[in-house]
């Protein structure tokens, strides 16, 4: 088992920023890659971002593109998400999820163990 904890979430102004924590204990965290996801009130999950197993690799969704950094830790077990110029549309629960590859996928059907998610608020 895999347990996965967020925490980072928060109340912003626009253009703030936030920068998001998921620790990850039990079974092993490498050589997994992993993602942000998040969901807004009344839409789906969508994809944000992931990190290869290594780090060398990132992917972005176009809407967080030059905005958010995805980065991991091997040696501490976590991931982070550096949020920057946030917008009243990043608002939304955001959630940490262990890839079953060691390469980036957006797929979120993709992804075996999920945290319990973390608030952000960004007010306009």
């Amino acid at each position: 088992q895999v347990q996965l904890v967020e925490s980072g979430g928060g109340l912003v102004q626009a253009g703030g920023s936030l920068r998001l924590s998921c620790a990850a204990s039990g079974r092993t965290f490498s050589p997994y890659a992993m993602g942000w996801f998040r969901q807004a009130p009344g839409k789906e999950r969508e994809f944000v971002a992931a990190v290869s197993w290594s780090g060398g690799t990132t992917d972005y969704a176009d809407s967080v593109k030059g905005r958010f950094t995805i980065f991991r830790d091997n040696a501490k077990n976590t991931v982070y998400l550096q949020m920057n110029s946030l917008k009243a549309d990043d608002t939304a629960v955001y959630y940490c999820a262990r890839c079953l590859y060691s390469s980036v996928v957006r797929d979120p059907a993709r992804y075996d163990y999920w945290g319990q998610g973390t608030q952000v608020t960004v007010s306009s």
